[in-house]
Parts: C-alpha cells; structure tokens; sequence
C-alpha cells in the first residue's frame, strides 16, 4: 500500500519526541540510591499540520494532512549501588495520518532501552556527573513504528542545584550519541537542558523550562514508502514544565512544547503528563 510521504517524515518525529518526553520527569543526572527504584509512566500528545523540508523551508501538509501521535511510555531505575544503577525505557506509540484522500494508524511498541548508568563523580555532593550505555532492542515488526534495528547508546549527563535569588534551582544537561546497526543505520546525536526552580519552602511546587533537540545522520538520504528508511532529519524544541510534589513518594509533572526549527520534521506542538513514583525508600 502507498502512504503519503508527508505520514513518513512526522511518524519518524513523534517516535523521536516519544523517546524525549520522560527526560522532563526523572532529571537522569541526579543519583537513585542502592536499593531504591524509581518509577515514571509518561503519557505525551503530538500535533502537526505544517512543516519543514530538506531545506528547511515550512509548508503547510499536503492535501490537508494532520499527524497526530499519542504516547505511553514507562521509566524505571534501580539503585545497585552508590555508582551504579540499572534503567529502562518501554514506550508505546498510536500514531495517525490524516488527509483529504486517506487514514492511516500504526500502534504498538517500539524500542525498548536497558542500560547501566555510572556516577562518575560529584562536587560536595552538590555536581553530578554521570556515563550511561544503553542497548536498544525493537519489539516490532511493523516498520511503521521504528528502524527494526538494534542499536547502542552512550550518554554523558552533568546535573547540579544550589540557590538563586533566594529560591532553590536545579539543572541538568543530557548528551547521547547513537548508532543504530544495519544497512544505512544512522547515528544520532540527543540532547536535553533543563532548569527548574522551586517555588515555595516545602519543595511541593517547581517550575522548569528546556531545550531538547534530535540530529540524524545517515548516508540514506532519500525517503521511501518504508518508514523506517528515513534517517535523515533534525529538530529543536522547547518546553515548559510545572511540576507538583505531594510527597516524598510521588510527584505529577505537566509539561508543553513547541518544536522552533529542523529539517525533515513537523512544525508541531507537543503536550507531556508525567508520573514519579518511588515505591520504596
């Protein structure tokens, strides 16, 4: 069956902002303690009826097309030790494609992530720097939801807090370059900054704004019917975050976004609710 090549482009990206979304919840720099698990379900919403190009120039869709992806996806970190701790990302994806002519909708799991992350060292216990390596292994065989390649990661993290204008601040700052295994299989530079503050005394209320971004480069550079296929593409957004503590167990994040610029990818508007839960302490 012969889809619009519009739907091939923006599914790549939403799978992309799926994979962002938790960043704004678990703040990776900052260390689990041994013997402790941390828990986060997303759920995220992408919109899209316009976008950029290969040359970066923004259109509206063809035929009145809309891309529109809801996301579900589930973190989780254990603490084996005071350096090391075991973490997992299992996302879900409904994604569809609308337009004057036709309806199409792929759902399902994607690609699952397990990997180590390492505390390198800190600063008074108050700097954090972290290496993670990620392993990635599709659970799909639609290639409407990914590459159905495996894939490795290496991420370095720097996270710190400390008090600004008389309000507590925290920050973190992601880098993960990726390489996916397979013919033409891309390699893929992720990054994300955040800074939050903290609102009031009792640490229940915060507020957070990010940067995040995606670069892909392959040397496939055509797009094909086969989603997967497309490896060439790049994004910036930012996104605003309120967050909520209602204790030392749980806490609710809200989050909205907007991508400002790319290459191969939709000009839309992202929507994020996430969940921390730390079912033992």
């Amino acid at each position: 069956m012969n889809l619009p090549k519009t739907y091939f482009k923006y599914l790549l990206i939403a799978i992309g902002f799926i994979l962002l979304a938790p960043n704004s919840s678990h703040a990776g720099g900052f260390p689990v303690r041994p013997k402790r698990l941390l828990l986060s379900p997303s759920f995220s919403y992408f919109y899209a009826d316009r976008g950029w190009d290969s040359l970066r120039r923004k259109k509206l869709f063809d035929n009145g097309g809309q891309f529109e992806s809801l996301g579900f996806s589930l973190y989780a970190e254990y603490g084996l030790s005071r350096r090391f701790t075991l973490v997992a990302l299992l996302p879900y994806v409904k994604n569809t494609y609308e337009d004057n002519t036709a309806k199409t909708v792929s759902r399902g799991f994607t690609d699952l992530e397990v990997g180590v992350r390492y505390y390198l060292a800190n600063i008074n216990y108050i700097y954090y720097f972290t290496v993670q390596g990620t392993y990635v292994q599709p659970l799909y065989t639609d290639l409407g939801l990914g590459y159905k390649q495996q894939g490795a990661e290496i991420k370095l993290a720097f996270a710190g807090s400390g008090k600004v204008l008389g309000k507590n601040y925290y920050f973190t700052a992601e880098n993960g370059v990726r390489q996916y295994f397979g013919p033409d299989g891309p390699i893929q530079d992720r990054y994300n900054a955040t800074f939050g503050l903290t609102l009031d005394r009792k640490f229940r209320h915060q507020v957070s704004a990010s940067f995040s971004g995606f670069y892909s480069s392959s040397n496939f550079t055509k797009f094909s019917p086969i989603q997967a296929i497309n490896k060439n593409f790049a994004f910036n957004q930012v996104s605003l975050t309120y967050g909520y503590t209602f204790s030392r167990r749980f806490s609710t994040f809200l989050s909205a976004g907007h991508f400002i610029n790319g290459r191969n990818t939709g000009d839309g508007a992202t929507a994020n609710v996430s969940l921390l839960f730390k079912p033992f302490r």
